[in-house]
């Protein structure tokens, strides 16, 4: 019988040996794995624009990323960044970012035809783009029609990459969005940042709470496990602060709520849920004892030092590299690693006058 339920536990359960008394940040066991990723086990990525560094090292590391809408390796090889621009490459299919787990929910949905968004098409000096991903096609299109014949073919895609996939990796990404009042659709971006125009009689700002964002993860579950009774799941939370918000709060508290509300979200579905793995990349990232050394001087871009740490980290409980280490052996170096990311999100700077 101890004296105390604390006695005996393990260096990392305390704040001196856990973290202060460590020689490199992120510590050792900072992340035990709740199951284990083979190399060939299917792999879909999705989320807002930190999930690109997660999806690009994990392929580079050699686990098997699902990509459902790729080019031709002729050209992706060559053009890495102009396709990219065109949303190849990003993730297992080309929906570009995905910022709320109700944008998810919402494209999973549309890809078995049981939704259909409204105000899928958006105009700008003459060209249509699709509201749902406006990002992937810069220019737009020629007409509404190539859209919604683009759109078709994009969600075969999405189809076939749920039917592939035994992992979902989804970075959680904002609380923020923009609907459409009357149906509820959700899109990526606010009207008038890439295409479209803003009406505030059709568009409203939604800034989703932690019951909501929990009530559309497990309605995703259940969607997905109709698929892949199998399927698991591995949250992380993206350490990248709000670009600018909408909510009428300084941006700093705003961006702290919203982390914190994804935050305790993925903590509670972990603990629900067995086929649920959390990663805690925001938490090396953003988390006060990194001194917020794995960011640009924006305090905003997480920078390449800190993706090769966060995935250091990853590989220690999936690859078993040792993350004391400044290089690590499994981690592959990317001649992109320092690029801008596609992020819709960085857009809205352009406003700040």
């Amino acid at each position: 019988m101890t004296s105390s339920p604390y006695e005996g536990l393990e260096p990392g359960a305390f704040w001196r040996t856990g973290v202060s008394e460590v020689r490199r940040f992120p510590p050792a066991g900072l992340y035990q794995a709740r199951f284990a990723i083979p190399r060939d086990l299917p792999v879909l990525t999705a989320g807002s624009c930190f999930a690109q560094h997660v999806g690009r090292a994990l392929v580079r590391n050699g686990f098997n990323v699902i990509d459902t809408e790729p080019l031709p390796d002729r050209i992706a090889n060559r053009y890495v960044a102009l396709s990219q621009k065109f949303g190849y490459g990003l993730y297992s299919a080309r929906y570009g970012n995905i910022y709320t787990m109700r944008q998810f929910l919402q494209l999973l949905r549309e890809s078995q035809g049981v939704f259909e968004p409204a105000e899928p098409v958006w105009e700008r000096d003459g060209r249509f783009f699709d509201a749902m991903r406006p990002s992937v096609e810069p220019a737009g299109l020629a007409s509404p029609e190539l859209v919604k014949t683009a759109r078709t073919a994009h969600l075969a895609a999405i189809r076939e990459a749920l039917s592939q996939a035994g992992l979902i990796v989804f970075t959680l990404g904002l609380t923020e969005a923009w609907q459409h009042i009357e149906s509820g659709t959700v899109y990526p971006t606010a009207p008038g940042t890439i295409a479209g125009e803003m009406d505030d009689t059709i568009f409203g700002f939604v800034n989703f709470r932690a019951a909501e964002i929990r009530e559309d993860f497990l309605a995703l579950r259940d969607l997905v496990r109709a698929v892949n009774p199998d399927m698991r799941f591995l949250l992380t939370v993206s350490p990248v602060p709000l670009t600018a918000t909408a909510s009428g709060q300084h941006v700093l508290p705003a961006t702290i709520y919203s982390k914190s509300v994804l935050r305790a979200v993925a903590g509670e579905l972990y603990e629900d849920f067995e086929d649920v793995d959390y990663f805690p990349s925001y938490e090396i990232i953003a988390a006060h004892p990194s001194e917020g050394s794995f960011f640009e001087e924006n305090m905003r871009t997480v920078s390449a030092r800190g993706v090769r740490r966060v995935m250091r980290a990853f590989l220690a409980a999936h690859g078993g590299e040792d993350i004391d280490g400044e290089t690590a052996p499994a981690i592959a170096a990317s001649p992109d690693e320092d690029e801008d990311l596609v992020c819709e999100e960085a857009l809205l700077e352009a406003f700040n006058k």
